[in-house]
């Protein structure tokens, strides 16, 4: 029999038990019961719903973050664990082994999907892997949010030759990718609030030419001058204005109280006090454009983690038009064509991600420099990306600052970009401390991309100044889009993207637990991969598999990458059916 043609087509007697990972509370403890699984009875599915065979689940550090915060988990907060456990798990490729009567016009068994983890409803998030069960487990029932959510069916179809492996870990790259697809408006809100502040204590002669209509503006501690402006500009929008009291007597709950979030904040002049006060009104993709022809007196604490999932910009100009803080730099925001790039915590699974990408990305930058303070990491960082730089002629450095001088650190920084300073630093390591010592290093029209998730009330003290004065630009993203999945999917099966390269350590069903912790303890420079229908193999890094099981080691790519090869040869010797 050929197991691994028995496997794909699905021909074999389902089980009746399966294995499946619960999460009943916060902490590794409560990841399964004494660090196992639990044995349930094969799920029953319903008319509308499918029941599919989890091929291969790659472990992500926003598991690790649900493990840490239990129920405190914005995504779950408040669900009772320990009656109501998660199944988490949200990088998978996924087998249909079973259809409800209403969707057999439109599924067949055997077809192989993976699954867009960021399902909404209504606009209502119903997460995989969070609210919904995901892929932690052997077979899992896909409900009807997925199969009918606000895009459509979350379920991406994969070519019948594409490894699982290669495919689920098309969720972690389309996050990457997504990072450098961010986009912002270029005008204020339509329809939205508006909140225009004056840091001048004179007349001023900024040019309000809002090009869409609020439906609200606040005008505060505004000048005669510029209060007739608004007027005016009230009148032509024909939006309810309100004049609120002298800033520095605002209390701020209470404005909050009556006036929400807002869309748009307009500072005109340089009053860094001002703007860290209003900073925490912006509501989700909210806008602070700051007016100003003079630097600041201070730095300005910002929550960086706001920029990550709310998606605040910083915008500025140094002219009189409030159009020109809006208008478009650097949008998208992807690595300027021969540029020079910072990858800050570059050893790390999804920074190894990023290193890859900027090493290989055709007409991206020329210059780039991967640091990380783990030596280790660093290693195989040179290692696997190296000859990939070499055949762009890009010049890539790998370097671990703990090993010098902040001194000798920032002249290395410094003499890497000939004084000019970065076009994008790219953060992958959530230390609020590594922004701040970063920013400086910015270059005219600049970006920084946090993409490391501080969660929201990270505080960061930065000069804003070069927001107006060089348009450097603050972004940040989290999840993707089903786009960034199937561009991203479409890119690995046509082998312009090699996800398999992410690939650290492999384990069976049981190994999760083991896989879970080594994702908490950073363990591996790369992806942890379980193969939920393999049983008995313990968490193995893929150059152990040497020792451990030769016959898929002798299967990988240059004797250090996962492929379909390997994967193959795994299925064919472990998997049971």
């Amino acid at each position: 029999m050929d197991i691994l043609k028995t496997y794909k087509e699905v021909s074999y007697a389902l089980p009746k038990t399966i294995l499946t990972w619960h999460l009943y509370g916060a902490g590794m403890e409560n990841f399964g019961r004494d660090k196992k699984p639990d044995e349930l009875p094969m799920p029953s599915y319903g008319p509308d719903q499918l029941l599919v065979r989890v091929d291969a689940i790659s472990i992500c550090f926003s598991d690790i973050k649900v493990i840490n915060q239990g129920d405190k988990h914005p995504r779950i907060t408040g669900r009772d664990l320990v009656n109501d456990p998660v199944t988490l798990g949200h990088e998978a490729a996924v087998t249909i082994v079973g259809i409800g009567d209403q969707l057999k016009d439109k599924f067949k068994v055997g077809q192989r999907y993976i699954v867009q983890a960021d399902v909404f409803v209504n606009g209502v998030s119903m997460a995989w892997g969070y609210v919904l069960p995901g892929g932690q487990t052997q077979y899992q029932v896909i409900a009807k949010e997925v199969l009918n959510g606000d895009e459509g069916c979350y379920l991406l179809p994969m070519q019948d030759d594409t490894g699982y492996a290669e495919a689920a870990l098309a969720e972690p790259w389309a996050c990457v990718v997504a990072s450098y697809r961010i986009g912002r408006r270029a005008a204020n809100k339509p329809g939205g609030k508006v909140w225009i502040i004056c840091g001048c204590d004179c007349d001023c002669d900024y040019e309000l030419d809002l090009a869409e209509a609020p439906k609200l503006i606040v005008a505060t501690n505004l000048c005669p001058t510029m209060m007739d402006k608004v007027k005016a500009l009230a009148a032509a929008k024909e939006c309810e204005l309100v004049e609120s009291f002298a800033f520095g007597s605002l209390d701020m709950e209470q404005f909050e109280a009556k006036y929400g979030l807002f869309d748009d904040i307009i500072m005109l002049g340089a009053d860094g006090k001002k703007i860290e006060k209003a900073a925490p009104l912006l509501g989700a993709h909210g806008i602070m454009s700051i007016l100003a022809d003079k630097p600041l007196d201070d730095p300005v604490k910002i929550d960086i983690g706001k920029v990550h999932y709310k998606n605040h910009s910083y915008l500025g100009t140094m002219g009189k038009k409030v159009s020109d803080a809006y208008a478009p730099i650097r949008t998208p925001s992807e690595l300027k064509p021969g540029g020079v790039t910072w990858l800050i915590g570059a050893g790390g699974p999804m920074g190894q991600m990023h290193t890859q990408r900027a090493v290989e990305l055709e007409g991206g930058p020329m210059k780039v420099i991967a640091t990380d303070v783990d030596t280790a990491r660093l290693n195989s960082v040179k290692e696997r990306f190296s000859p990939i730089a070499a055949r762009r002629g890009v010049d890539f450095r790998v370097v671990n600052p703990k090993e010098m001088s902040k001194e000798e650190f920032d002249d290395l920084l410094n003499e890497f970009t000939g004084g000019k300073g970065f076009d994008d630093i790219v953060v992958l390591a959530p230390v609020p401390a590594l922004i701040e010592h970063a920013a400086p290093f910015l270059a005219e029209q600049g970006l920084m991309n946090v993409f490391a998730g501080l969660p929201i009330g990270t505080i960061v003290s930065l000069d804003l100044s070069p927001v107006y004065t060089k348009q450097i630009r603050f972004v940040g993203s989290s999840g993707s889009k089903v786009s960034d999945m199937l561009d991203t999917l479409h890119a690995a099966e046509s082998g312009k993207l090699s996800t398999n390269t992410s690939v650290a350590a492999v384990g069976g069903m049981e190994a999760s637990w083991d896989g879970m912790l080594a994702a908490k303890e950073g363990k591996f420079p790369g992806k942890v991969v379980i193969y939920p229908q393999v049983r008995g193999l313990a968490l193995t890094a893929v150059e152990d598999l040497k020792t451990v099981l030769p016959n898929v080691y002798d299967m990988l790519t240059d004797g250090m990458f996962w492929n379909r090869e390997a994967e193959a040869e795994l299925l064919r010797t472990k998997a049971e059916i």
